[in-house]
């Protein structure tokens, strides 16, 4: 496959500069040069004229897409998914479980670690983002009550072994027995504990960030909420700039002036945009599963049987779309690349527009819509043929 290319004639959002006019050359999958200008060596060539080239978006937050679900435990559904994500600009993600019964947790880590060793999609599967059980019954959710258990540091490690050591972040809620114990031990082993599906209150997510825990789980939802006599993990992630913050702005999740209340509070500089996706994404209205519960997809919204939200079918460049009205593009290659990145240890290799990193690249045009799209150099998608 072709990895080598001389992306040109292009304003380029690198690392630290936004650059109007430039060249991005890259060699064997990686990027070579990043140039202010044209670049006249010989090549192939992509003319990107009047395009903004990002880095590639990462999505830490995703169940599934195009009729796929991490939790269907098989190399198809992950590579189905990797397959597909590229039309929305995401280049790497970590495949997001649910809260089902031991057994099929324990299949869903098993497969996504040996995807990871074995891989064959288009984007890259980059690890886990284990969501549950370890969570609030107050707070539940689309998550599977049933099989809602309390943290345990034994569990997890077995978990993290039969994945190959793939897990890089959980969603647990602190306030439960054992909760602070679990963020303490975790934290220590280099996996992100994240703060989700939690009633916990401003003291106790205070307790928790001070023990190590570094994410919240999609911000607003599942989570206690701002009360003027009670701040709750809501007042909290506004409060602790030690926690990264994840939001789907989808506006269905959170209502617009939400995610402007918390874009202002928590800046580009702790903000994460996430999708928080399931196997409806990219297929039309009818009933679908997630975690073992039937959703229902109508008028763009996922539900469940009784209304409650079950994740969203948002892609991230639809996220972006909406983001423009609040953030600059500089702005918002933090929020959908170089935070994640960070979050989860890969920014020495992706999340940037830098000399030496993956070839992890997405070309949008005016309107925000995606119409190339680079996976360590090989086109993952093209949409330059028409709309995408």
């Amino acid at each position: 496959m072709q990895n080598s290319w001389i992306v040109t004639n292009i304003t380029i959002i690198a690392e630290s500069e936004t650059i109007s006019n430039g060249t991005v050359v890259i060699k064997n999958g990686v990027i070579e040069k990043v140039i202010k200008g044209s670049w006249v060596e010989e090549g192939p060539v992509i003319d990107g004229e009047g395009m903004t080239l990002l880095p590639g978006f990462i999505d830490v937050h995703i169940h599934g897409a195009n009729g796929h679900d991490v939790m269907d435990a098989t190399q198809e559904a992950i590579k189905g998914i990797a397959d597909k994500l590229p039309e929305e600009g995401t280049t790497s993600f970590l495949a997001t479980t649910m809260t089902q019964s031991l057994e099929n947790i324990s299949l869903a880590v098993k497969n996504v670690g040996e995807y990871i060793v074995n891989p064959s999609g288009k984007a890259e599967v980059i690890g886990i983002h284990l969501e549950g059980p370890f969570i609030s019954p107050e707070k539940a959710g689309a998550q599977h009550p049933g099989h809602i258990m309390k943290p345990s540091v034994e569990q997890f490690q077995h978990w993290q072994k039969e994945s190959h050591n793939c897990i890089r972040l959980v969603t647990m809620a602190p306030e439960v027995e054992g909760g602070i114990l679990f963020i303490s031990q975790i934290s220590e082993s280099g996996v992100v504990c994240s703060i989700g599906h939690t009633n916990a209150t401003f003291e106790q997510a205070n307790e928790a960030v001070e023990h190590g825990a570094r994410h919240v789980t999609h911000l607003y939802n599942q989570m206690s909420g701002i009360h003027h006599r009670e701040p709750g993990v809501v007042g909290a992630a506004f409060m602790n700039p030690q926690l990264m913050v994840e939001m789907i702005v989808d506006h269905i999740h959170s209502h617009s002036e939400a995610v402007r209340l918390a874009f202002q509070n928590v800046g580009p500089e702790r903000a994460i945009l996430v999708t928080d996706a399931m196997r409806a994404k990219c297929l039309p209205e009818g009933t679908y599963d997630l975690g073992g519960q039937d959703v229902v997809v109508k008028d763009g919204e996922a539900r469940l049987i009784d209304h409650t939200l079950a994740g969203s079918i948002l892609t991230l460049d639809e996220a972006v779309r909406k983001m423009k009205s609040l953030a600059s593009m500089s702005e918002i290659a933090l929020m959908s690349s170089a935070n994640p990145a960070k979050q989860i240890g890969v920014y020495d290799r992706k999340g940037s527009i830098s000399e030496g990193k993956d070839a992890d690249l997405v070309l949008m045009n005016e309107e925000g819509r995606i119409v190339l799209t680079l996976c360590r150099g090989e086109i993952a998608y093209d949409g330059r043929g028409g709309e995408s």
